[in-house]
């Protein structure tokens, strides 16, 4: 979970106005870089987020622990960007198979020709904007999952709390979002046009039954929630396999790099809002105050 969240709910418990306005910039900023990645619309994402304080203003009194704030404004924040008429607009179904996102020996040995520096997580501006396309070609089911949990840091419960999935079906969109930010970045970074990549298995291409195994369990293991006995065959396998350790090399660049990037909130709006709440909030916990005297 954002260091954000936390931060807001501990200025929240001061009361004093300036700490209110702090914490208001927080989820702001939280807020509005949440809908960016999803909806990439800096307009919707302007809207999402005053809608998102108006309606917290009520609710920031009464909550005792950082986690179930985040699991609120994100579940919030989610609900308003899907109805976002450009969100639906673009939200056109599409399901992925995993054996779509297969790489071709082709871009294993291209992999395995290119080791990635120490700068290579590193984002730049040139970079984050490769990201925003990247991101952009993610399908929006599988764009919500991958946004909530590698880049607003939410467990797999919390995102499931919020989406409404069941978990095993977060961690299956989990890695096939993964996986295709994957072949996105590495398509724009070799400058192919959109669509230039094929979502399915090169024709006559074989893969080993442990190849794709270790495939299909990546996410999991990346994570750490797979299980003693399967990460150690795991490992033999990724020590014997350099191709499979290259494309896991690559996978973990991808999400650093999500983890990495956060659309600024440049909004002239933002300070007049918050503004505008501070004397709404007081009267929401003088209420809440009233209610407890009796």
């Amino acid at each position: 979970m954002s260091a954000a969240v936390e931060q807001a709910l501990v200025l929240i418990r001061d009361r004093r106005p300036d700490s209110i306005d702090k914490a208001l910039a927080l989820l702001q900023d939280t807020v509005f870089s949440f809908s960016m990645k999803v909806c990439g619309h800096p307009e919707d994402a302007e809207d999402t987020m005053q809608e998102v304080l108006i309606r917290s203003i009520p609710q920031l009194p009464k909550f005792e622990n950082s986690r179930a704030l985040a699991v609120w404004l994100y579940k919030v924040a989610r609900n308003l960007c899907i109805s976002n008429r450009r969100a639906v607009k673009n939200s056109a179904a599409r399901n992925i198979s995993l054996e779509a996102l297969m790489p071709d020996g082709r871009e294993l040995a291209e992999l395995l020709s290119t080791a990635p520096g120490p700068e290579a997580a590193v984002l730049n501006r040139d970079s984050a904007d490769q990201l925003r396309q990247a991101l952009d070609e993610v399908p929006p089911a599988y764009r919500m999952v991958l946004v909530l949990h590698d880049m607003e840091e939410l467990s797999t419960g919390e995102v499931s709390q919020i989406t409404g999935l069941h978990e095993g079906t977060v961690r299956v969109r989990l890695h096939r979002a993964r996986l295709l930010l994957r072949k996105e970045l590495a398509r724009i970074t070799s400058g192919l046009r959109p669509g230039a990549i094929q979502l399915r298995a090169a024709a006559g291409e074989q893969r080993t039954f442990r190849c794709r195994r270790l495939f299909a369990a990546l996410s999991d293991y990346m994570d750490g929630v797979v299980d003693e006995a399967v990460c150690e065959q795991m490992n033999r396998h990724l020590a014997d396999c350099p191709p499979c350790e290259a494309f896991l090399r690559s996978l973990k660049q991808a999400v650093e790099r999500c983890r990495s990037y956060r659309p600024p909130c440049g909004s002239r709006r933002a300070e007049q809002l918050r503004r505008d709440l501070i004397a709404k909030y007081q009267q929401a916990v003088n209420s809440l105050n009233r209610e407890a005297a009796v």
